[in-house]
């Protein structure tokens, strides 16, 4: 009996990234791509050229197969009543019917989803969180998302907005947190701009003027470990708001695991001193009973829970 192959695209703002897996989960073939900007109609085409790369692949290493499943992970979401894309920082897929389009063309079912619910469902299928029920997913880079999972399943609920917890006010703020600064969604004081990379960069540059370049998020962490007493109370003003954050998370939906992707999850002491902050600010206190893992797959879970989201029983 021929093999089902599953094939994951992630669509990002400045690279598309396919995966085509075998049954077992095990990688086949790989393509990335440079993603054509600003420009809908070339997008498509791009993803449909890594499509039929990944099969021409799969053929040749498994031999005739059924069409293979497509899933895409894109940075927004699909509205249900409608089918057309939001909330895309990748503004020119903004209103656009992705899913459909890419379904036409292709002449098969395409499922698209966020990629914070990607990273959700790759962990929760092999990943750290293999098995667990119900798993958040937080992706601390360039921005902040997050995604989540029940039963190996994306949840996006009926606004296709569950999990955007990037878009919520950092809780607990103090009287120098306020209002906070502005967000590109419009609102003021979003996670998003204090616990990501770039809101590391600017809450440092803040406390800190820089007497000429300023620094990046990557080379603050790196001044850490080398010593530095500026970038170290920076990592501490970080790791407070992502502690807060998570706190806040865990009153609200208490899941059985949070798993943190994006640059920041390679960060080590960020998992150490999070936790006393969550035990600090959660209702009633105690010890923390979630555990909060790194990203099994790294960089290359998004890819592959785009692929997952067809499961073996689909």
């Amino acid at each position: 009996m021929a093999e089902r192959v599953r094939i994951g695209i992630d669509l990002g703002g400045t690279k598309i990234e396919g995966l085509a897996l075998d049954e077992a989960g095990g990688e086949i073939a790989r393509l990335r791509i440079l993603t054509p900007k600003h420009d809908y109609d070339a997008t498509v085409k791009a993803i449909l050229e890594v499509v039929s790369y990944l099969e021409r692949r799969a053929k040749s290493h498994l031999g005739d197969h059924p069409p293979a499943s497509v899933g895409v992970g894109i940075p927004g979401t699909i509205v249900r009543a409608t089918g057309l894309v939001k909330n895309s920082n990748s503004t020119w897929l903004n209103g656009m019917p992705l899913e459909r389009d890419l379904a036409a063309a292709l002449g098969r079912p395409v499922r698209c989803a966020n990629d914070a619910n990607c990273l959700a469902v790759s962990e929760a299928t092999d990943g750290a969180a293999a098995g667990a029920g119900l798993v958040f997913a937080v992706i601390l880079g360039t921005g902040c998302g997050g995604g989540v999972a029940v039963n190996g399943h994306v949840h996006v609920g009926p606004n296709g907005v569950a999990g955007e917890w990037g878009h919520n006010p950092l809780p607990w703020a103090t009287e120098d947190e306020l209002p906070g600064p502005h967000c590109y969604c419009g609102q003021c004081g979003c996670l998003e701009t204090w616990i990501s990379g770039t809101g590391l960069a600017r809450d440092h540059a803040t406390v800190h003027p820089p007497d000429g370049r300023r620094l990046s998020g990557p080379e603050i962490v790196e001044a850490a470990e080398a010593g530095d007493a500026a970038a170290e109370g920076s990592m501490r003003r970080l790791e407070d708001r992502i502690g807060r954050a998570l706190a806040s998370l865990v009153n609200l939906l208490d899941p059985d695991v949070i798993v943190i992707g994006g640059g920041l999850s390679k960060v080590d002491r960020i998992y150490r001193n999070v936790r006393p902050v969550i035990e600090k600010y959660m209702f009633g206190g105690g010890e923390l009973a979630t555990p909060v893992l790194k990203a099994m797959h790294g960089d290359a879970s998004g890819v592959r829970g785009a692929a997952w989201l067809w499961p073996l029983e689909s």
